[in-house]
């Protein structure tokens, strides 16, 4: 492709979608060859309304962005200590989410029970079920009975087995986010799986957010003018976005509401003037979005 390319002229730039997916192995593959790569965007939808839609189009729209200027936006990298932390973080999400899984399934199992079983488990925390399960030693007798011990003690084993694992992602996921933005740990509120996933959202190049507005926006936080022209609601918060990004931000605000005591001072007062919680953390999460901005970067050598 790049012999093909250079066949025309030097080479300035190449558009490519889809950097952070099936486009990463590529978008690399250029960089290292010294062209400035630029993800692509999706294409303007009046256009694709007056032309229509097809591969020679949309590359013809693509090459006419980056000729002009319109399309800047450059890849997040794949080739950093932050691409670390994202599959790792991905490995430890799916581990996390299944294992709420199973501990829901035992415990509904444990509700539609027999009898004693409903009596001896239906009370205990979520640790002591599952070292309750995990222990039992089923004994053949009536069917259903046996059946659904057997049953609970595979899903205790199984919800200890995913503990494990996630400990052990945690002792590789968390000297990667320290040696990053140890400053961003420092930040009250931020803990090793907050600040994961601000790093993951701004990539392994984290000069592509241009701004801190752009960052607000990405992390879809930043308020933008309402179409409907009511005076009571000026502004509503941008809707796209990195959704794990407005988590996280959300996770920040809500672990201050309490001993933080600039956020606290700020939500009694918020809600003295009649805004509900919702709303308070609706206006806080922008601050936060702020003040993690510049501690994206990471720390130079």
């Amino acid at each position: 492709m790049l012999e093909r390319f250079s066949g025309f002229g030097t080479v300035g730039v190449i558009e490519i979608e889809g950097t952070g997916s099936y486009g990463a192995g590529l978008a690399r593959y250029v960089t290292a060859a010294d062209i400035r790569v630029v993800e692509v965007n999706r294409a303007d939808r009046a256009e694709r309304r007056r032309q229509g839609k097809s591969d020679p189009l949309d590359a013809v729209s693509a090459a006419r962005a980056a000729l002009s200027g319109r399309a800047q936006g450059a890849p997040k990298g794949r080739n950093g200590s932050v691409e670390a932390i994202r599959t790792l973080t991905v490995a430890k999400r799916s581990a996390r989410g299944e294992r709420t899984r199973t501990i829901n399934q035992a415990r509904a199992l444990v509700i539609t029970g027999p009898d004693d079983i409903h009596a001896r488990f239906a009370k205990h925390t979520t640790a002591g079920l599952v070292a309750e399960l995990a222990s039992l030693r089923p004994r053949p007798g009536e069917v259903v009975g046996y059946a659904t011990r057997d049953a609970l003690r595979e899903l205790g084993r199984r919800a200890e087995f995913l503990d494990d694992q996630i400990d052990r992602l945690d002792v590789l996921i968390v000297p990667l986010v320290t040696a990053r933005a140890p400053s961003l740990l420092a930040l009250h509120g931020v803990g090793p799986d907050t600040a994961a996933i601000p790093l993951i959202t701004a990539g392994d190049h984290p000069e592509r957010l241009r701004s801190e507005p752009a960052w607000a926006h990405l992390c879809g936080v930043a308020p933008i003018p309402a179409s409907s022209g009511k005076t009571t609601d000026r502004y509503r918060l941008n809707p796209g976005g990195d959704r794990q990004a407005n988590h996280a931000l959300w996770r920040i605000v809500f672990t201050r509401m309490r001993p933080h005591p600039p956020t606290r001072t700020y939500v009694q007062r918020s809600l003295k003037e009649g805004l509900s919680k919702l709303e308070i953390i609706r206006c806080l999460k922008p601050c936060v979005a702020r003040e993690v901005y510049p501690h994206l970067r990471p720390v130079a050598d």
